[in-house]
C-alpha cells in the first residue's frame, strides 16, 4: 500500500516513516507541504494520505481540507492543537481520522487502519445513497410516464405499467429509460 506523508517538519516525517516501516509498510512517499499538494498527490498516486500539522493556521487547514475533498482517498490527519470549528471542518472535508495531540510512533498504524476503514464505510454509504437516489428518480419517472399514458391513452394504472414494460422488453431497454423518453416527449409536445 502506497502512503503519502505530508509534514512541514522532516523530524516528524521521519517519526511517521519509522512507525509505518516498523508496521511493515514501506511504500512511502514524502510530499512537500510547501508545494502544490494536489498535483504532488496526483503524481504520487497514494492509496492513503497521512498528514501531520504541528500548529496549522486557518489558511493551511483550508488548503488541506480542499485537498481532502478533491482526493477521494482515506486521509489521517494529526494536529497538535485544534478547536471545535477545525474539527467540524475536517469531518465535513472527508478527513477519515483527525487526531489531536496524538502523534506517537506506535499509534500511526492503528490510526491509519481506522482511517481506511472509515473511508471505506463512508464510500459504501455514499454508493448506497447514490443508488437510492437513482432508484427514486427512476420510480418518479415511471410514475409520471404512467400518469401520462393513463391520461393520453385512457388506461388504468396496471395497463399503463404493462405498456411501459412491454415496450421496454421489445426495445431491450430499462423501464425507467422508456419512462424518461415518454416524460420528455410529453414535455415537448404539451397538450395537443
Amino acid at each position: 500500500m502506497r502512503i503519502a506523508i505530508i509534514d512541514t517538519s522532516t523530524t516528524r516525517a521521519a517519526i511517521i516513516s519509522d512507525g509505518l516501516r516498523d508496521a511493515g509498510l514501506g511504500d512511502l512517499v514524502l510530499i512537500d507541504a510547501a508545494g502544490p499538494l494536489l498535483a504532488q498527490l496526483e503524481a504520487a498516486r497514494p492509496e492513503v494520505v497521512l498528514v501531520n500539522l504541528e500548529n496549522p493556521g486557518r489558511d493551511m487547514l483550508e488548503e488541506f481540507f480542499a485537498m481532502s475533498r478533491a482526493l477521494a482517498r482515506p486521509i489521517a490527519m494529526f494536529v497538535d492543537q485544534s478547536d471545535e470549528e477545525s474539527t467540524a471542518a475536517a469531518v465535513d472535508a472527508g478527513v477519515s481520522a483527525y487526531i489531536v495531540d496524538g502523534l506517537a510512533k506506535q499509534r500511526i498504524k492503528p490510526v491509519l487502519d481506522l482511517a481506511i476503514r472509515r473511508f471505506q464505510a463512508f464510500a459504501r454509504l455514499q454508493a448506497e445513497l447514490a443508488e437510492a437516489k437513482s432508484a427514486l428518480a427512476d420510480r418518479q419517472a415511471v410514475d409520471r410516464a404512467k400518469a401520462i399514458l393513463m391520461k393520453r391513452r385512457h388506461l388504468d394504472e396496471p395497463a399503463a405499467y404493462a405498456l411501459l414494460r412491454s415496450h421496454a422488453m421489445q426495445s431491450n431497454r430499462r423501464i425507467a429509460e422508456i419512462a424518461e423518453a415518454i416524460v420528455t416527449s410529453d414535455a415537448l409536445m404539451g397538450d395537443l
